[in-house]
């Protein structure tokens, strides 16, 4: 080209027998030096899978999982030969090795054996020994661990033709990511454990609360302490679910259902409501569940007290949510909202709670308002 002396290699890339593409290679010949020992071996390597590639065997068929993440040739480099003894290694992969505690040369060594020799003793038996998948016989994926930190180790055998020719491994330090990893595990277990606690002192709290109300003559006072108790057990249910699941949220789905199965069986005509569910609310963060659960049991438990103490049969509960907010009803066709009743003026202790829950903690609107038949309650709420 020119007055330059410039080097191509092409090579074609099949697809089920056909060629799709054509990978080409340019370099200034004039500007070619004698290489390294590292930049021959990746020349080399390249040029091993350039004919694989040619020849339809790379990329590996029905491997892309294993290649997530993948590993760059600079983080590590090592060339098996067919007996899976190391032929050579590059300065990163010696490092991170001599980080594991080897302190011999890599080379002519074999890999499987320096890996079983470093790793910490698995507990797995049915895990494929080290030293056979580092054999570079087979496309494997391993993690080589102890102490000193983890090796993520990408095998990948070199083939030409239908003979092995031997193979290369790229690794990757992965100690600092396995080790957030371990960190933020404890910290979800240490959560759970924390909400596990909370849950079983709430009840202890609540069966106190119970124990003390069966002693206690005066009803108001009693009536007061069952009140309570179920507040507190609206709460624990929260504590609860967070505690039996690894997410961060609360599915209130589920929280929903255990807090109307609650509220249900201390109502005196349980088995003549009829209790009808329509949408979903999903899943909210703790900050918002906690107080909704309080929001809705009392609006809940209001509605069968009041409402349906000795007039109609239905119950329902409607949700809607959107991207912004969230909104849940509560409506019944018993007797409706007395004469003059002003939801902000209201005595009433449980409607309240559900005003300062509903205005503080959920930064939403709560209204009240007769129907033809019945109540409906509504919490609107932003997430």
């Amino acid at each position: 080209m020119g007055e330059l002396l410039i080097k191509e290699e092409t090579i074609p890339v099949f697809f089920q027998g056909q060629t799709i593409a054509v990978i080409s290679r340019h370099r200034n010949a004039d500007l070619m030096r004698s290489p390294s020992r590292l930049e021959l071996n990746y020349r080399e390597i390249a040029h091993s899978l350039y004919r694989m590639v040619a020849e339809g065997t790379f990329p590996y068929p029905d491997a892309i999982p294993l290649f997530d993440p993948l590993p760059r040739v600079g983080d590590g480099l090592i060339r098996l030969d067919t007996n899976g003894v190391i032929s050579y290694a590059s300065p990163n992969a010696r490092s991170a090795f001599s980080r594991l505690g080897w302190g011999n040369e890599l080379e002519s060594n074999s890999l499987g054996e320096v890996a079983e020799s470093l790793a910490k003793t698995r507990q797995d038996p049915h895990e494929e020994a080290m030293r056979s998948s580092l054999s570079g016989k087979t496309l494997q994926r391993v993690e080589c661990e102890n102490a000193g930190g983890t090796i993520d180790l990408l095998v990948m055998p070199i083939v030409h033709g239908t003979d092995r020719v031997g193979a290369i491994v790229l690794l990757h330090n992965v100690t600092e990511l396995r080790r957030r990893e371990r960190e933020l595990v404890t910290k979800n277990a240490t959560i759970r454990e924390i909400h596990h606690r909370v849950k079983n002192n709430l009840q202890t709290v609540s069966a106190l609360l119970r124990l003390q109300s069966r002693r206690i003559e005066d009803s108001s006072a009693r009536g007061a302490l069952e009140e309570a108790v179920r507040r507190i057990a609206s709460i624990a249910i929260v504590h609860e679910t967070l505690s039996n699941s690894s997410e961060e949220s609360v599915e209130f789905d589920d929280v929903l259902d255990r807090l109307l199965a609650n509220a249900l069986e201390l109502s005196p005509r349980m088995n003549e409501i009829a209790i009808q569910k329509q949408g979903l609310v999903g899943t909210l963060e703790p900050r918002l569940a906690t107080p909704l659960a309080l929001v809705v049991t009392e609006l809940i438990h209001n509605a069968l007290e009041h409402g349906l103490s000795t007039r109609g049969t239905q119950l329902r509960i409607i949700a809607t949510r959107d991207a912004q907010s969230c909104t849940i009803s509560i409506e019944d066709n018993g007797v409706g909202l007395p004469s003059g009743f002003e939801l902000n003026s209201s005595a009433n202790l449980g409607l309240q709670i559900v005003r300062t829950l509903t205005q503080n903690e959920l930064q939403g609107e709560l209204t009240m308002v007769s129907k033809d038949a019945g109540t409906s309650a509504s919490v609107n709420f932003p997430i």
